[in-house]
C-alpha cells in the first residue's frame, strides 16, 4: 500500500510557543535583522542634520504614541491629556538632573515613574466615568497641568523654562544629534518590545476584554478599575520617558509646547496609523511628522511669496485645515488606519499572483 505524504499548505501553529512568536516565519526574522542593519548601522550616517532631527522628532513622539494606543486603542480608555504628561517627563526630567544632580540613565526612567503616579492620579476618575465624560476629566488634567508647569515658577521656571546642559551617557556627549538618535532609537526599541510582549500577557489581554466590553471583563472576575488605573500608568509612563527623551535632546525648553494641540497631535497619530495596532502607533508617528514638516516648509513658502500681496493671511491656516482633513479622511475611507494597509500590502505580496 502506497504511504500518502501530506504537505501543508500554510502557516499553521503545532505549539503555544509558535503561537506566541512574534515573527511567524524565518523570512520575517530576516527582515528584522535587515531593518535593525539599516536603523543602526546605515541611516544615521547618509542623513544629513535635518533628516536626522526629523528622525529624532519621530522616534520620541512614537514611543509616547505607543503607550497613548495602549491606554485608547487596546483598553479603550479615551485621554485628552497626553500632552500634558508628556510635558511631565519633559520637566521631571530636566529637574531630577539639573536639581536633583541624576544622571541621564537614571533621570530618564525616573521621570517615566514619576509621569506614570501622576497619570494614575488623573486616571482614577475612570472608576465611575466613561466615554465623553472620562475625555472631559482627562482635559481638565490637561489644564491643570498646564497653569502647574507655567505659574509653579520655583520648580519649573515658569515661562523661561529649564536648560539641560551638558549631558552625557556613560562619559559619552549627547549634545549632538547622531549621538542622540542611537539613544533615541535604541530606547524606542526596548519600549516597542516591551508593549508587544506586554499585550500578550494576561495584562494584555484584560485590557482588551474591558476595551470590547467592561461588563463582562468584570464578570469574568476582572479587577477593571485596577487594570484601568494601570493602563493610565503605563500609558503615562511611557509618555515619561519620551517627555524625559525630549527635553534632553531639545536642551532648552518651555511650557508652550505641551498643550492641548499635542494631546491631539497624539490622537491623531494613533487614529491614522491604527487603533489597538503597536507598528499601527509607530506608523502614525512617522506618518503626522513628517506631514507636519512638508506642511510647514510648504506654509512658510507660500506665506514668504504672498506677503507683500496680502495672500498670505489666507494660507496661514493651512497646517491645521490639511492636517485635520487627513483625520477626517482616514477615519471616513481607511478607520483601521495605515497598520490596516500596511496588512493588505503584505497579504498581497504574500499571496501573489493570487490575490484571492
Amino acid at each position: 500500500m502506497r504511504k500518502l505524504h501530506f504537505h501543508p499548505c500554510g502557516n499553521y501553529k503545532q505549539s503555544y510557543l509558535e503561537e506566541l512568536a512574534i515573527f511567524e516565519t524565518d523570512f520575517g526574522r530576516l527582515w528584522m535583522a535587515i531593518g535593525l542593519v539599516l536603523l543602526f548601522g546605515v541611516i544615521p550616517f547618509i542623513s544629513s542634520p535635518f533628516i536626522l532631527y526629523v528622525l529624532n522628532t519621530i522616534g520620541i513622539y512614537a514611543i509616547a504614541a505607543v503607550g497613548l494606543n495602549i491606554l485608547i486603542g487596546f483598553t479603550g480608555q479615551i485621554s485628552l491629556g497626553h500632552g500634558a504628561f508628556f510635558g511631565v517627563g519633559a520637566y521631571a526630567g530636566a529637574i531630577f538632573a539639573t536639581k536633583a544632580g541624576f544622571p541621564f540613565f537614571l533621570a530618564v526612567p525616573a521621570a517615566g515613574l514619576f509621569t506614570a503616579a501622576v497619570g494614575m492620579v488623573f486616571g482614577m476618575p475612570s472608576v465611575r466615568l466613561k466615554h465623553l465624560y472620562l475625555t472631559i476629566a482627562t482635559l481638565a488634567g490637561q489644564f491643570i497641568i498646564e497653569y502647574v508647569l507655567v505659574q509653579w515658577e520655583g520648580l519649573t521656571g515658569g515661562a523661561e523654562g529649564i536648560s539641560i546642559v551638558g549631558a552625557t551617557l556613560f562619559g559619552i556627549d549627547l549634545g549632538n544629534d547622531l549621538t542622540f538618535y542611537y539613544v533615541i532609537f535604541a530606547s524606542f526599541a526596548v519600549m516597542t518590545w516591551i508593549a508587544v510582549n506586554l499585550m500578550r500577557t494576561r495584562y494584555g489581554r484584560a485590557f482588551i476584554a474591558i476595551r470590547d466590553n467592561d461588563q463582562a471583563a468584570e464578570g469574568m472576575g476582572i479587577p477593571i478599575f485596577r487594570y484601568k488605573l494601570l493602563s493610565f500608568g503605563i500609558s503615562s509612563f511611557y509618555a515619561g520617558v519620551a517627555g524625559a527623551l525630549y527635553a534632553f535632546y531639545m536642551i532648552s525648553m518651555t511650557p508652550e509646547p505641551f498643550n492641548l494641540w499635542l494631546s491631539i497631535v497624539f490622537i491623531a497619530m494613533i487614529i491614522i496609523g491604527g487603533l489597538g495596532s503597536i507598528p499601527g502607533a509607530v506608523f502614525g508617528a512617522v506618518f503626522i511628522v513628517v506631514l507636519e514638516e512638508v506642511l510647514s516648509h510648504i506654509t512658510e513658502y507660500l506665506m514668504n511669496i504672498g506677503t507683500s500681496t496680502g495672500f498670505a493671511i489666507t494660507i496661514a491656516p493651512l497646517r491645521e485645515f490639511i492636517f485635520g482633513l487627513t483625520i477626517v479622511l482616514f477615519i471616513i475611507f481607511e478607520p483601521k488606519g495605515l497598520a490596516e494597509v500596511w496588512r493588505i500590502v503584505r497579504s498581497n505580496f504574500r499571496l501573489w499572483p493570487f490575490s484571492y
